[in-house]
């Protein structure tokens, strides 16, 4: 079966998830998550061929250690993975909340409904966790989805989605077709020009496949490009709490796209702070670049070359501010818009940053890494937007919906609304019982 056919069958069962009741998407979840568990030796062991095939990459410099760190999938990784899609079965369905009642005139109402978005495409880089948080969320969310992961986690992929296809397919009423795998460029290329069929295309990678995937489809297209995100330490800023603030925000998890990248210290921060600052950061493996007034506060492996820079490993831009609006002119002009934090301990400065930073995510005392759907109360997400239309920051189970509207009347017609005697609206809020 090729591409074509797949989505068509996919599209087909998009419009049976749309009418699923609850209860039976709560069953698909249980029996994910079930499966999971009893199949994790056989997930792990997958997951260890690749990493196999990795280590070799990486030997050979072909490969950067932060991706080989993506694509490692422990034991404790993958229950956390499992955990999430346990937690959605927690979470009020998303499909068919009223958003908005108006009655137009008597006995004519319209109801603003939430709906599934229908048909989701997703091209992955090496994110083996990928697969069974995207496959919940849609069916939690009534989509049909088709994956399409990086050729890095060919067997964890086929692995997971052949556990969760058998997962689905116990599950009575629920339609066979609905989550497919694909595995090669070609099978992508393919995949992006069926915009009959694909109603939302989702890239979770680098730069590189954000650029190919908006540059290739006419397929609305769903993410970030990159992640460059800030921590600006504000002149009343706690000393002992930048200091773990900041090397959790950079050294938890390098590579994620929610670490931060660079740190703008404000220049009448107390230069005691400002050393033991960079000194937690450096005696937790953090690499910094910056000028001539940072090295003068601790050892430097050169400047900073681009400030749009997305390390992915412990590695730091530094750089020293005048005030809260110059890190703001800052963050804005050469930030990805993904989040970006203020540290202070002024509840006024901490609401000028959080209004005028351009971004997803701003946060005030908190680390950069709490961006995402998880941590959110989400149970997982599909990735980031740091675009401004439908959904934006980690898209979780709203992101994945969008919405229809109901028109409930008796016989209406629009002449009698039209013309010297027309009837008027009344365009009044009603209660949403729909």
């Amino acid at each position: 079966m090729n591409v074509s056919e797949m989505a068509a069958r996919a599209k087909e069962a998009s419009y049976v998830l749309a009418a699923l009741a609850p209860e039976a998407k709560d069953r698909a979840l249980n029996a994910m998550a079930c499966a999971m568990r009893v199949h994790a030796d056989e997930i792990l062991a997958a997951n260890q061929l690749d990493l196999q095939e990795a280590k070799k990459a990486v030997d050979a410099g072909n490969m950067k250690p932060a991706l080989y760190e993506r694509l490692k999938l422990t034991r404790e990784k993958l229950e956390t993975v499992i955990k999430g899609v346990e937690e959605l079965v927690e979470l009020p369905d998303p499909v068919g909340r009223v958003l908005a009642a108006t009655e137009l005139d008597e006995g004519l109402a319209l109801y603003k409904i939430s709906c599934p978005i229908g048909l989701i495409g997703v091209i992955f880089e090496a994110r083996p966790d990928v697969v069974p948080q995207i496959a919940a969320l849609a069916v939690k969310s009534g989509n049909a989805v088709m994956l399409k992961g990086g050729r890095e986690a060919l067997h964890t992929n086929d692995a997971m989605a052949h556990t969760l296809k058998q997962a689905l397919a116990s599950v009575p009423g629920y339609p066979a077709d609905a989550l497919q795998l694909i595995h090669t460029r070609e099978e992508s290329a393919e995949m992006l020009a069926l915009d009959q069929y694909f109603d939302l295309i989702i890239p979770r990678g680098g730069n590189a496949l954000i650029a190919y995937v908006k540059a290739n489809t006419k397929i609305p297209v769903l993410g970030h490009a990159d992640g460059v995100c800030h921590i600006y330490v504000a002149p009343s800023a706690d000393v002992q709490m930048a200091c773990r603030l900041c090397v959790d925000a950079k050294t938890q998890y390098p590579s994620a796209c929610n670490t931060v990248e660079t740190l703008l210290l404000d220049e009448r921060w107390p230069q005691a702070h400002q050393k033991a600052l960079l000194a937690a950061l450096r005696e937790n493996g953090v690499e910094l670049f910056g000028g001539e007034d940072i090295a003068a506060l601790a050892p430097v492996s050169g400047p900073v070359t681009d400030w749009h820079t997305e390390y992915g490993e412990k590695k730091l831009s530094v750089k020293h501010v005048k005030n809260v609006l110059e890190a703001v002119e800052h963050i804005n002009r050469y930030g990805s818009h993904h989040t970006d934090c203020i540290l202070t301990a002024e509840h006024d400065e901490a609401q000028i940053f959080m209004d005028l930073v351009d971004s997803a995510g701003v946060y005030h005392n908190a680390s950069t890494r709490f961006a995402d759907g998880y941590r959110y109360g989400f149970g997982a997400e599909v990735g980031i937007s740091t675009g401004k239309t439908h959904a934006r920051g980690p898209v979780g189970l709203e992101g994945l919906t969008i919405y229809k509207y109901k028109l409930y009347g008796n016989g209406h017609i629009v002449a009698d609304y039209v013309g010297v005697n027309a009837k008027p609206f009344t365009h009044k809020k009603i209660g949403a019982s729909k």
